[in-house]
């Protein structure tokens, strides 16, 4: 039998949903860091995490990634979507493709994705648990209500807060988390 008569057949390359789901890191990544600058309760997790901590979310296999950090002075910065040259404390990955357009289509809820074992976690399970907690909150500053019900566990109950607080953080949010990568894209090209 000639094993060279019979090719490998290549899966096909799922181009749109990889883009999709690099376009929807991206977006989380810039929410993340505005959302620590914004939301208490996002600053206090991140203030529980050591400095120097650095986080990935990504898909399997090759990408694409959304790296976050902690630096030394406190502050949540998106780091980008490149591994190399981090040291990274925690690393999420979404087992495939389609578990991730599953994930970011909203269709599942992150706790459900984890529950159907969709996701490879490496690191400290108590972090990478902190960690979906801070995603679950992003998840509802940047979605509609009714959305964001199909993307999280629970729903947080708003009614300690006034609808005037929750909407101004909401704009506050997108707005940091578009102006400060811009702002920082062209510091970085003059």
């Amino acid at each position: 039998m000639n094993i060279n008569k019979y090719p490998e057949i290549q899966p096909k390359q799922k181009i749109i949903k990889k883009i999709y789901i690099f376009i929807m890191l991206f977006i989380v990544g810039r929410a993340i860091e505005a959302a620590a600058k914004v939301d208490r309760t996002v600053k206090d997790i991140f203030n529980g995490l050591p400095d120097g901590f650095t986080f990935y979310l990504g898909v399997n296999p090759g990408g694409p990634y959304m790296v976050v950090g902690k630096e030394k002075d406190g502050t949540v910065k998106y780091l980008g979507w490149k591994l190399y040259g981090k040291k990274i404390s925690l690393a999420m990955r979404i087992k495939n493709v389609e578990s991730a357009i599953k994930v970011f289509t909203f269709q599942e809820s992150t706790a459900l994705a984890y529950n159907y074992d969709r996701f490879i976690v490496e690191g400290d399970l108590p972090r990478a648990l902190a960690i979906v907690r801070v995603l679950d909150i992003v998840e509802v500053y940047l979605l509609p209500k009714i959305i964001a019900r199909l993307a999280v566990k629970r729903y947080p109950h708003w009614s300690e807060m006034s609808p005037m607080i929750k909407h101004t953080g909401r704009i506050r949010i997108y707005i940091k988390a578009f102006t400060t990568g811009l702002i920082r894209v062209i510091l970085q090209n003059l």
